[in-house]
């Protein structure tokens, strides 16, 4: 091989490494991009998530400041509903005091019961009926059993000791019952 083949082999290889360190400078360029586009979108979802958690945690102290209101002022409503009554009832009392006016007591009493049972039962209080229905121990609570007056009250209940209440359809008070056995 002569010094001129010599020096063509030689550029066809400096020609071939530059061809090369192009690819390889081409190739880390679009390696670079790729990772400042997956830093970049990182860096968005991160931001997202920390908007979204802050977001969250504001909800949820809305919603437990919203309840407590809620819960506040459903006491407020039925409080102040029962003041008229404990008007009436203060009048009943002064009334009482009166020997003259017996017979106006009994009536007021009376009056000041119908307007607090009519009270609750706007307010979804409703009564529960228990004597004579079957004991049902989701509904009563058995004071004590004693020996059934006929056959057919067997698990029956005989006496109520104590009314019990629900309030729309979700029982407040059992009602304390005497069971036959």
């Amino acid at each position: 091989m002569s010094k001129e083949d010599i020096q063509k082999v030689e550029k066809k290889a400096e020609g071939h490494k530059k061809e090369k360190k192009k690819g390889r400078q081409s190739k880390t360029a679009k390696l670079e991009e790729k990772i400042a586009d997956l830093e970049a979108d990182v860096a968005e979802s991160k931001d997202k998530y920390i908007r979204l958690y802050a977001e969250f945690d504001n909800y949820k102290k809305r919603t437990i400041k919203e309840r407590l209101d809620l819960i506040n002022t459903a006491g407020r409503d039925t409080l102040s509903a029962l003041l008229p009554v404990l008007d009436d009832f203060d009048r009943a009392k002064k009334s009482a005091d009166d020997d003259s006016m017996n017979e106006v007591f009994t009536e007021g009493v009376t009056m000041v019961y119908n307007k607090f049972k009519g009270l609750l039962n706007s307010k979804g209080v409703k009564e529960m009926s228990s004597t004579g229905e079957s004991f049902d121990p989701e509904l009563h609570d058995a004071i004590t059993e004693i020996p059934a007056p006929s056959d057919d009250m067997k698990g029956k209940i005989i006496d109520t000791i104590e009314k019990g209440y629900m309030l729309n359809d979700k029982i407040i008070r059992h009602a304390k019952v005497v069971v036959g056995k």
